[in-house]
């Protein structure tokens, strides 16, 4: 594998992420990974299942590479130490990215950073609530919706309680400013973390990407690179993507497919359930 050039004993900064998912946290993590020095793990909690034959190929492999990854085929967890300075010194870098999500994971890494006198910075990454089920409606039909509405409150509550105890440099972030407005929103995102950024990060597109775990659809838009180098990446994109994904030719925009496939009786019932929480969150416009 090839490395970067960086100073182990230089400091290391890594930008966790925390909220509900299907809110954007794998845009956010590929963009970031642009930029210099950056490594976005993807999900870090996948590392745990890496060269574990009990767990599906799918999640225990780099979603572009697969199982012959150049990071993640040679990494071996030592679970004894910190596990993001590992990361680092295995691939070269000083800035970890991670979309686990989790707030006893990110609790846990947070410990690790801060017992080795590294950088912890925090992401709360807020999207509506009715695009977020639907888009889980969507990839898990049989699911009730009540379930779906259920765990976004809870997955978005603890994160927000995370963020608000959260000591040290955090940043709320909205998924649909960030997708109609990126170079503002990671600009902002870098500034506050003081991390280098370029315009360049947001074409992420023409950077090369190992994540674990995230949205398929939008790492097979990553996987451009890769495509080009190796062939057909190990990520796929569904039929259900297809109209949405194809079409983005090197674009981030917002993804607005739920107000057209919302089902009546699902809004009627995120209303009852979720429809104050959502507005008091959530973006107007």
């Amino acid at each position: 594998m090839e490395r970067r050039d960086v100073d182990k004993k230089s400091q290391l900064k890594a930008v966790m992420v925390c909220g509900a998912g299907h809110s954007g946290s794998t845009l956010l993590g590929l963009i970031l990974d642009g930029g210099p020095d950056a490594f976005y793990v993807g999900e870090g909690g996948k590392i745990r299942y890496l060269h574990d034959d009990r767990k599906p190929l799918h999640k225990r492999v780099c979603k572009i590479c697969g199982e012959d990854c150049p990071v993640w085929s040679g990494f071996e967890w030592n679970q004894d130490a910190p596990l993001y300075r590992q990361v680092a010194d295995h691939v070269g870098a000083s800035l970890i990215i991670d979309t686990t999500k989790d707030t006893d994971w990110i609790r846990a890494r947070t410990g690790e950073l801060k017992d080795a006198g590294d950088d912890a910075c925090l992401v709360l990454l807020i999207r509506d609530g009715r695009a977020v089920v639907n888009s889980r409606m969507r990839k898990y039909p049989d699911r009730s919706p009540e379930s779906e509405i259920e765990r976004w409150l809870s997955q978005v509550k603890a994160g927000i309680e995370l963020y608000e105890s959260f000591d040290g440099p955090k940043l709320r972030v909205h998924y649909e400013t960030l997708a109609r407005d990126p170079e503002a929103v990671i600009g902002n995102l870098c500034s506050t973390f003081a991390v280098p950024f370029d315009p360049a990060m947001l074409d992420f597109q023409r950077s090369r990407h190992h994540p674990l775990g995230g949205n398929n659809a939008t790492q097979f838009v990553a996987a451009s690179d890769y495509v080009a180098q190796n062939g057909k990446p190990f990520v796929s994109l569904s039929d259900r993507g297809k109209p949405f994904y194809e079409n983005l030719n090197g674009r981030i925009k917002p993804d607005t497919r739920w107000k057209q496939e919302f089902a009546a009786s699902h809004a009627e019932l995120f209303a009852k359930m979720a429809g104050a929480f959502n507005e008091q969150i959530s973006l107007r416009g």
